[in-house]
């Protein structure tokens, strides 16, 4: 499926070069996109990836980009071509010529590009090796394209293209109507400081839209899969027949949902080993009071509606079952997002481990009580019944009967004991043959009391007789992490809100009016665990955390690539001033991106933040080429007023070019659950900026000049 994608992607590329370069232009930019993509699954080898979801959907993010100089380079041959000043020199000139005007500023371009992707490549954490091929691929890709279109464009324009080029059209309506609207910005300062303001604001309110949280942020999307399990836990002490009742009444609910195909039941152990038994240690379940439904879903090509929608839809159905019966219970889908214990975890510290388990218990039922958490539980243990056995030694040898020979009655008559093997000659392994009370007898605690133990002489002697029997309650298990005791209380996101960051807020804002047993207020930490437990704390961990240090450390790349964006813009312009406006369109891309997240109804992903900063290498390289030409402009003496507007215009049309392949090959991925944000990032932010940049560019280094 995904190397359809891969071939989708290609052709539509091809598709639309041939559409608006012709198609001997065309044949000339397509030439890069075998020779690089080879050179690229070359480097993947030599790196030790795989072809899996990653590599394939960076092959594909490649497809668009991959063209974006041999685009430059034929474009500028063409247009060179159509000049009269041309006219009757040799072929071999007019290509040179052509190639070396717009060599310096792709090379820096294609640099920048690079410069933009490569800090991905560094990113710690959960997103780093899982998204690490995409900036080495793309790379890789950029280099190559750079290469091609000054070796290979040119050699085979001069053999492909020759001189069969159309006589220079006149400027369409669009341009004259640029060249009019961008006369009035130019040389009217109200008009030019209206317009600038105007774009502030577009770029106020497209941010906004994340705060009125019309756009949600989240870690990761929510995958389409063909299971997902529902997790069951009873009360501790709860017969195994009455787990399995719940479980048969849970799995009938399920089975009147259409689209579920059928579903395993797993009564006193786990499911097999899958994603959520590595992660949130459900493998390692087992007990009377526990089990797992595995639910198989009508495959995901056969269907409209993703399996979160259908998860969540059985969600209340089957909460109404468990809360009759006082169960908690999971719909766990699969994956459930990234590797932690659940989307909402809140670990709890203090002086005083019995009080902590106090402070979790609230704080619990503040998760209960918050819109949109659900699948609430904790890591603790109700208070168990235990009943102690201890044996009067001298009664017991007073009657001839050995201590240890109570333990194994005993043993045997609650446990069972295997006594010898059945032979059976039909049977290819001989069957153990387990003795044991039957369950009347050693269900309560005075059927154990009437159990005789045979004594000196042959005489029965009841355990009533022998033992003292004391009642306790059962120690609960104390968790540590970091040698620091701790409770762990979980939930899930689901409803109008499912974002561990909203859910978060939701309830801190509750957290705010809780006291602690010693009546101070709870501290909250975020990003790092409490350096003492003399203080009651709290800290937020699970899905937040990861999303913590994912954005974290893709800030940070992205402060890397500003900075080395302006040293080369500086280096190359010899200005400090000439980066500013080459970066403006930069925040000009969020104003098309963030309302295309609103627009789809898609969160702002980690993958959208990679469209975003993948972006910002393109559109600033657009840029680069759009100021080159105003300096170009300037040193053939044009006044500046007219190097802007005729730099606007001519550039724009490998920029529309470019933009438009990154357009059409992020297409394929806009469907994909995972990569949507990506590809909404690309699509949108080029577009955006393409457009935008084309007038706040030209302005901008006229407001400089």
């Amino acid at each position: 499926e995904l190397l359809e994608h891969l071939a989708i992607a290609t052709i539509s590329v091809a598709l639309l070069m041939a559409l608006l370069l012709g198609i001997r232009s065309s044949l000339i930019v397509l030439v890069a996109i075998p020779v690089t993509l080879a050179y690229t699954l070359f480097i993947y080898y030599l790196h030790g990836y795989t072809l899996n979801r990653v590599t394939l959907f960076a092959l594909i993010f490649c497809i668009g980009i991959l063209v974006d100089d041999p685009i430059v380079g034929i474009e500028n041959i063409v247009r060179h071509l159509r000049l009269p000043i041309n006219k009757g020199r040799p072929l071999r000139d007019i290509i040179v010529d052509a190639v070396v005007e717009v060599g310096s500023p792709l090379i820096l371009a294609t640099v920048t590009v690079i410069v933009a992707l490569l800090p991905l490549a560094f990113v710690r954490g959960l997103m780093g090796p899982y998204m690490r091929p995409m900036p080495v691929g793309a790379s890789v890709a950029m280099f190559l394209s750079m290469v091609i279109s000054f070796v290979i464009t040119p050699w085979t324009a001069y053999h492909v293209l020759g001189r069969a080029v159309h006589a220079q059209e006149e400027e369409g309506r669009l341009d004259r109507i640029y060249r009019w609207a961008m006369g009035h910005l130019v040389r009217n300062r109200v008009q030019r400081w209206s317009f600038m303001g105007f774009m502030c604001i577009l770029f106020l309110l497209a941010c906004s839209l994340i705060y009125f949280r019309i756009v949600k942020v989240k870690m990761l999307p929510f995958d389409n899969k063909n299971e997902f399990q529902v997790i069951i836990d009873m009360p501790e002490g709860t017969a195994l027949e009455q787990t399995a009742r719940v479980a048969e009444e849970l799995g009938s609910v399920i089975s009147k949902e259409p689209l579920v195909t059928n579903y395993e039941l797993y009564i006193g152990t786990a499911s097999p080993f899958n994603f959520n038994g590595l992660v949130r240690h459900y493998y390692l379940r087992k007990g009377p009071n526990v089990a797992d439904i595995q639910v198989n879903l009508i495959s995901k090509h056969q269907r409209e509606e993703q399996s979160h929608s259908i998860a969540r839809r059985l969600r209340p159905k089957l909460d109404a079952v468990a809360r009759r019966y006082n169960a908690r219970i999971k719909v766990a889908e699969i994956p459930p997002g990234p590797p932690v214990l659940e989307t909402l975890v809140a670990e709890i510290y203090g002086p005083n481990y019995d009080q902590q388990i106090a402070v979790a218990r609230k704080i619990r039922d503040i998760f209960e009580k918050t819109p949109s958490v659900v699948d609430v539980d904790w890591y603790m243990t109700a208070p168990q019944r235990e009943y102690e056995i201890e044996v009067d030694r001298d009664k017991a040898m007073a009657d001839g009967i050995a201590p240890i020979r109570v333990m194994k009655v005993l043993q045997t008559a609650v446990h069972g004991t295997v006594a010898g093997l059945l032979h059976d000659p039909g049977a290819r392994e001989d069957v153990p043959i387990f003795v044991r009370l039957p369950l009347r007898d050693r269900s309560s605690l005075d059927g154990l009391k009437e159990i005789r133990v045979r004594g000196r002489g042959g005489n029965l002697v009841s355990l009533a007789e022998l033992c003292t029997i004391r009642r306790k309650i059962v120690d609960h298990p104390i968790y540590h992490k970091n040698l620091k005791p701790v409770v762990y209380v979980t939930g899930d996101m689901a409803g109008e809100d499912e974002s561990p960051v909203y859910g978060i807020l939701n309830i801190d804002r509750e957290l705010r009016k809780f006291r602690a047993p010693d009546g101070s207020r709870l501290k909250i930490y975020y990003t790092r665990q409490p350096f003492t437990q003399e203080h009651w704390s709290m800290k937020w961990d699970g899905e937040w955390q990861v999303t913590y240090e994912v954005f974290r450390d893709m800030g940070l790349a992205f402060a890397v690539v500003l900075v080395l964006i302006f040293v080369l813009v500086v280096g190359w312009f010899r200005s400090y001033s000439v980066p500013f406006v080459i970066l403006s369109p930069i925040p000009l891309s969020l104003i098309g991106i963030i309302p295309a997240h609103a627009l789809m109804g898609a969160f702002f992903t980690a993958t959208s933040m990679i469209g975003f900063i993948a972006g910002a290498g393109i559109v600033v390289r657009n840029s680069i080429i759009l100021v080159d030409f105003i300096e170009l402009r300037l040193a053939q003496k044009m006044p500046i007023e007219d190097a802007v507007i005729d730099a606007g215009t001519i550039r724009f049309r490998p920029m529309l070019l470019t933009s438009s392949a990154v357009v059409v090959g992020s297409f394929v991925i806009l469907f994909d659950p995972i990569f949507q944000g990506l590809a909404i990032s690309l699509m949108a932010g080029e577009i955006a900026a393409t457009i935008f940049s084309r007038m706040v560019v030209p302005v901008l280094y006229y407001l400089d000049y």
